[in-house]
């Protein structure tokens, strides 16, 4: 799992003029497709005006967020919980055929064939998971959220029924249809953000609901494998994946009925909005040669004027919102790194090493994960020379996997909240380390360990680094530059299948070698990040002070003689 998780908050964001050195400020939203929001001084084709949320009955909201949450639940990561539905993939033969003759005489279950495609198979749908987020992004900009949602249901519904007739099939139905529901998850979960806007003062529960159904529905395969060892093997992956068909169906119903065709605006697009019909100029009444149809179109001009300013004031200036501001820009400040990029084009964040160094720490710590999750049962069948143990680790991470991103969200908003970037980064490096020291410990407790400890770590590194993309490189790049982070580690993700290989052969079942030069790579990339981050993250805050010198200058000081009087200067 690598889809951006971010929370909505809104701040000031440096822009820089493109023919001086001069810096200017705009209003920014950190919601996590706000860059995907289409520009609504222009017209699109085949899209219909966006309303904004308070057109739209409470009631209705809270149906479409309650349902975006249930069935994100049911598909939006899905294929994350592998490692529990692996067994039940092996037990019924799935790629037995690639066992040789002398494996199958010697019952050795799974085979190296068959544990090499089975791992292939998942890597393939972690890494489109990835690259898929960048054509989402681009179909809901255009066509809006019904569609990405429509053509999630379907594709999650071809992925179904492939992996129901795999067997009679004659092509490779198993790993297409990994595959088509790993593109699913996408279109469905990155669709469902923008109802985050449908309620601005909560849009952080919102956000947080959705992200914790995502995380939580790896434990789909979890039920899937209980009721196949529950039925002794009568209820099949072919039954199962038929009454899976019902949630795709019940997400293209939804689609069609209850959800938005279009996003929620955020509030800086209705504030956009508002702006555009202010500064509006007055219809021209030129053509009307009646005075009495001239007046009532330009006092219809100005009640629609002054409704639209009266709304957006008491969106605006509530007191929630005017806390809210200030506890977002204190915690900007408090970051460190806050507009370090802000104003920059995509070309030149991508050429600096705040881009490239997040970018190698991302594609090593993502393999890492995607390699764990792919093989911890073997992992720790070798460490424990137990298979009973090791599928007891097995059966404790299927658990723990899912219920580690809804337990972590408060701990994740915690670090990142109330605390520096360079600060969360050295806790991502410390917590990986001991991760990869206990994974080489052959002891249970250690192994419990290194579980609890991955379940917590995996959430919040992937929120840390969209968290560090929001804050270092603005949200006017923010699709680009995050974007091509999470696709050149996705595609980086495709070295697991030799990983895997030089694991077995080269290694003989011996997990720790790839294990150290992973954690050894880790460290060396991540303490280059962080004393980077942390160098630079000096200057910026030595910025803030000067620029706060100045504005205190500037404000009117009492208690100046001014022509022999007591007044005010500057």
């Amino acid at each position: 799992m690598s889809l951006n998780r971010v929370a909505s908050i809104e701040g000031l964001e440096r822009e820089r003029s493109d023919d001086s050195t001069t810096t200017s400020y705009r209003r920014m939203s950190f919601n996590p497709v706000d860059h995907w929001a289409p520009d609504m001084s222009k017209k699109t084709p085949n899209v219909e005006p966006v309303r904004t949320f308070d057109e739209i009955p409470k009631g209705k909201r809270l149906l479409q967020c309650a349902i975006a949450v249930l069935y994100c639940l049911l598909s939006a990561g899905v294929v994350f919980g592998y490692a529990a539905i692996k067994p039940v993939l092996i037990d019924e033969g799935v790629y037995s055929e690639l066992c040789s003759k002398d494996e199958i005489e010697d019952g050795t279950t799974p085979c190296y064939g068959q544990e090499i495609r089975l791992n292939l198979m998942f890597t393939i749908a972690a890494v489109s998971t990835n690259v898929c987020a960048l054509p989402v992004g681009t179909i809901l900009d255009r066509y809006g959220p019904r569609a990405c949602g429509i053509i999630g249901s379907i594709l999650l519904a071809i992925g179904s029924a492939l992996f129901a007739f795999g067997r009679d099939l004659p092509f490779d139905s198993h790993t297409s249809g990994y595959l088509f529901l790993a593109l699913g998850g996408p279109f469905v979960f990155i669709s469902s953000f923008q109802l985050s806007n449908c309620f601005p003062a909560h849009s952080g529960l919102v956000l947080a609901l959705l992200t914790g159904a995502f995380d939580s529905s790896s434990a789909l395969f979890l039920i899937f494998r209980l009721i196949f060892e529950g039925t002794g093997g009568r209820v099949t992956t072919r039954e199962l994946f038929l009454i899976y068909l019902i949630v795709p169906i019940f997400i293209f119903v939804a689609q069609l009925t209850i959800m938005p065709s279009q996003s929620y605006k955020t509030v800086g697009e209705i504030v956009k909005l508002a702006e555009d019909e202010v500064n509006a100029p007055t219809p021209d009444d030129s053509s009307v040669t009646n005075n009495a149809e001239a007046e009532r179109r330009r006092s219809e001009h100005r009640m629609r004027r002054d409704s639209v300013i009266s709304e957006i004031n008491s969106l605006l200036e509530t007191s929630t919102n005017s806390k809210r501001a200030k506890r977002e820009d204190k915690k900007n400040k408090r970051s460190g790194v806050w507009g370090a990029l802000h104003g920059y084009s995509a070309f030149e964040q991508i050429k600096t090493p705040w881009f490239w160094l997040i970018t190698m720490f991302t594609v090593i710590q993502m393999t890492r994960i995607n390699y764990f999750v792919a093989t911890v049962r073997p992992q720790y069948r070798y460490l424990l020379h137990s298979d009973e143990e090791a599928k007891t680790v097995n059966q404790i991470f299927d658990v723990l996997l899912p219920l580690g991103g809804v337990l972590s969200i408060p701990f994740i908003g915690s670090i990142l909240d109330r605390t520096s970037t360079p600060f969360a980064l050295a806790s991502l490096v410390v917590t990986a380390t001991l991760i990869g020291i206990l994974g080489v410990i052959p002891k249970m407790w250690a192994a419990i360990a290194n579980i609890c400890l991955f379940v917590i770590y995996r959430p919040f590194y992937y929120t840390a680094v969209s968290d560090y993309s929001a804050k270092v490189f603005g949200f006017q790049t923010f699709g680009k530059v995050y974007g091509l982070i999470i696709c050149l580690a996705g595609l980086f993700n495709f070295i697991q299948s030799p990983l895997d290989a030089l694991t077995h052969k080269a290694f003989h079942n011996n997990p720790l070698p790839v294990n150290l030069i992973l954690m050894g790579v880790a460290i060396v990339v991540g303490v280059a990040l962080v004393i980077y981050v942390y160098s630079k993250s000096r200057n910026i805050q030595r910025q803030f002070l000067e620029v706060e010198a100045e504005g205190a200058r500037e404000r009117l000081m009492p208690d100046v003689t001014m022509n022999g009087e007591r007044g005010y200067g500057t």
